[in-house]
């Protein structure tokens, strides 16, 4: 395994056990799938390098653009829960009220 493989490797795995584990705030799950996507985005981007074809070279760009578009929607439910709630907490949200 190279230490690019490891690297990313890592990152999404390190992403993963923070959405498992510290999941109290709203903003730090977002974070963490923010951080997921990125080293995604890093994997997808040195597996079109190493293949070099010109087929695979927009999937990157379009992951990208997923993210940026998540990432919008997740903050727009921020500010939707905190200003109904109160707060942030995921604790406190429950999904069968509107």
């Amino acid at each position: 395994m190279t230490p690019a493989h490891f690297a990313f490797s890592t990152a999404f795995s390190l992403g993963l056990t923070g959405l498992a584990l510290h999941r109290h705030h709203l903003l730090s799950a977002l974070l963490c799938l923010e951080g997921m996507m990125l080293s995604l985005f890093i994997a997808l981007s040195l597996w079109a390098m190493q293949l070099s074809a010109t087929s695979f070279s927009m999937a990157p760009m379009i992951l990208l653009t997923f993210s940026a578009c998540e990432a919008g929607a997740g903050l727009g439910l921020l500010v939707a829960t905190a200003r109904t709630h109160g707060s942030d907490h995921l604790q406190g949200l429950n999904l069968l009220q509107c």
